[in-house]
């Protein structure tokens, strides 16, 4: 990959790499980095952090082409939200390990919504899918029916798609920590950049050993370092 430019900013590669892996590895708001920066020595406003996330966050978002290949099985949801003071809805697909495929912020909750977010993961996953659950919402049969996929849909089964459900907790936490996202097109610039990075280090601790655990970290860093180096 190509490596990120640093030239020309005041502050050390370093400092920004850990204020930007701080403010979306974690629920912090930018004033919470500011505070954390200022405890190390580090005199930076949270302005500068926010301008350092928006130039560099989608850049590093590209680790998530050192992921491996998710899995075949994936699960779909919307949830409705409040960006900019208007009613719009986020669209969410993850395999049945937890891993985010995509996100989309939308208008709507119809078919041409669905259709829209079938087809980027069609478009940008590695593989194809052997299952698709969701829940019992209308469109997700109407869209994979235009697609030729309807014989893989699994609607509305219960706590079958609690994976997809489960995974719409980390974005509504950082919401409340952001007081709601400000525009359609700010909340999809972090929502991308925090699901490649979230994809990175989320280990499910609970299933694995210690050791295990130890080793997954020491990959995930490793690939924050290649993508952000």
């Amino acid at each position: 990959m190509k490596p990120l430019s640093f030239k020309r900013y005041r502050f050390p590669a370093a400092v920004i790499r850990q204020a930007v892996w701080l403010y979306f590895r974690f629920s912090l708001s930018l004033r919470d980095v500011e505070e954390l920066m200022a405890a190390r020595g580090i005199d930076v406003s949270y302005e500068t952090i926010r301008c350092w996330t928006i130039k560099f966050g989608p850049q590093i978002a590209r680790l998530k082409k050192l992921r491996p290949s998710p899995s075949r099985r994936w699960h779909l949801d919307e949830v409705v939200c409040s960006i900019g003071g208007k009613r719009m809805f986020l669209w969410r697909a993850v395999d049945d390990e937890g891993e985010v495929l995509d996100v989309v912020v939308q208008r709507r909750r119809d078919t041409d919504a669905a259709l829209k977010l079938l087809r980027r993961l069609l478009r940008n996953q590695p593989v194809e899918p052997e299952k698709i659950v969701t829940d019992g919402l209308a469109s997700y049969q109407a869209a994979l029916s235009q697609l030729g996929l309807r014989h893989l849909h699994s609607p509305g089964r219960l706590r079958e798609n609690n994976r997809a459900e489960n995974s719409h907790l980390p974005i509504r936490r950082r919401e409340r920590q952001q007081q709601l996202f400000k525009s359609q097109a700010s909340a999809q610039r972090f929502l991308t950049t925090h699901a490649a990075i979230y994809n990175t280090f989320y280990t499910q601790r609970h299933l694995i050993t210690r050791p295990t655990l130890r080793r997954f970290r020491a990959e995930a860093e490793a690939a924050w370092v290649a993508a952000a180096a």
